[in-house]
């Protein structure tokens, strides 16, 4: 079946499992946001309760930033096999599985969704611009999330957008970056260390996010907004681990870097997935405009043991269970307020059962140059 009547099909199925509601995807709102949701790799055939808590958390706004659900993972001959997708039907039926599940249902209904992807909903494990399908796998992600007609992401390639949320004196900015549609090959360690097996490259010509998107994140952060959280399928900050990451590309994460500062682009937060695992990161010193926060939550129902993997840039515990993340902004109005002339955003990762796992609070006055 053709991509395009794939996405029919797969659209008025939605329509169906929200039973006629219109659910608009957002692009800009004058409503303040305070408390903004996020998390990311949610196997779509198994269970997935954790959205009961995400919801009992009353955000304003969920970021699904990747791995949304697995496409390329397909039960064959009684058992699960991982290999890149190769009709677009089978990235269709993943949707069309998350799309019945009942607590999915209840977040689309009371809660407004944004969303990116990373490989295993795009439609390869660890691909970038060498997947056959990724046209296809646009044209779907679209239809599923009901990106608009006049979206600006029907007419480029990649799915990296914005929205903007409140008045002007507190704005809230979110940029969602497309890390797998024009993103390079990455370089193999020559000799496996126990750990990931991506080493950085020195070829200085490869690219995360492609020329076209790296001017529109220009154009973006020359928006004013007073926060800024921008979402990444796979961390920024941490590197060492060996798996993906931006410092597969250090040329590129100092691009990003370099971008946010010569933009005087203040108040920017980053938020990943991808590892299985929930840590927060800072970069801080040479090389940053002002510290650079890295929130990590992944993934909604899966991941346990113990975490080994190097993280010099970590602050706080580390843990692997299904988890979600909150970012709360604490406006400088809002009493209780212990810098009064400050506004504080508390990082807060929640684990299965609503638990708290991880905490930090950072300063707005500090996201600045």
């Amino acid at each position: 079946m053709p991509v395009a009547l794939l996405g029919a099909a797969l659209l008025a199925a939605w329509q169906i499992e929200i039973q006629g509601e219109s659910i608009a995807y957002p692009t800009h709102s004058d409503e303040s946001i305070d408390v903004i949701a996020f998390g990311s790799c949610a196997r779509e055939e198994r269970d997935q309760p954790i959205w009961e808590h995400v919801l009992a958390a009353e955000p304003d706004l969920f970021l699904f930033i990747g791995d949304n659900m697995y496409a390329d993972i397909r039960p064959e001959n009684g058992k699960e096999v991982m290999r890149p997708v190769t009709d677009a039907a089978e990235i269709a039926a993943a949707y069309q599985a998350l799309a019945a599940q009942p607590n999915w249902q209840r977040l689309r209904r009371r809660c407004a969704v944004l969303a990116t992807w990373d490989d295993h909903d795009y439609g390869a494990n660890d691909m970038g611009n060498d997947f056959p399908l990724r046209r296809e796998s646009q044209q779907l992600f679209m239809d599923f999330y009901g990106v608009p007609a006049q979206h600006p992401m029907r007419s480029q390639a990649g799915v990296y957008h914005a929205a903007t949320f409140g008045p002007e004196d507190r704005r809230v900015q979110v940029i969602l970056l497309d890390t797998r549609y024009h993103r390079d090959a990455l370089d193999r360690k020559a000799v496996r260390d126990g750990l990931g097996p991506y080493a950085p490259t020195n070829d200085t010509g490869r690219t995360m996010l492609g020329e076209a998107q790296w001017a529109w994140l220009r154009e973006q952060l020359l928006q004013p907004a007073r926060v800024r959280i921008v979402a990444s399928s796979v961390q920024v900050v941490a590197w060492e681990h060996g798996f993906e990451t931006w410092g597969n590309m250090p040329h590129e994460r100092e691009r990003l870097y370099r971008l946010i500062d010569e933009t005087g682009a203040g108040g920017v937060l980053f938020v990943s997935g991808d590892r299985h695992l929930m840590e927060i990161s800072v970069a801080r010193g040479a090389g940053v405009p002002y510290p650079m926060w890295d929130f990590t939550s992944s993934g909604i129902n899966q991941g346990a043991g113990e975490v080994r993997d190097p993280n010099s840039f970590r602050v706080g515990p580390v843990e692997r269970q299904p988890n979600f993340g909150i970012v709360r902004i604490q406006w400088s109005s809002v009493a209780g307020n212990d810098r009064p002339t400050a506004t504080a955003i508390h990082l807060e990762g929640y684990g299965a059962n609503a638990q708290l796992l991880t905490r930090q609070t950072v300063w707005l006055d500090e996201l600045a140059k």
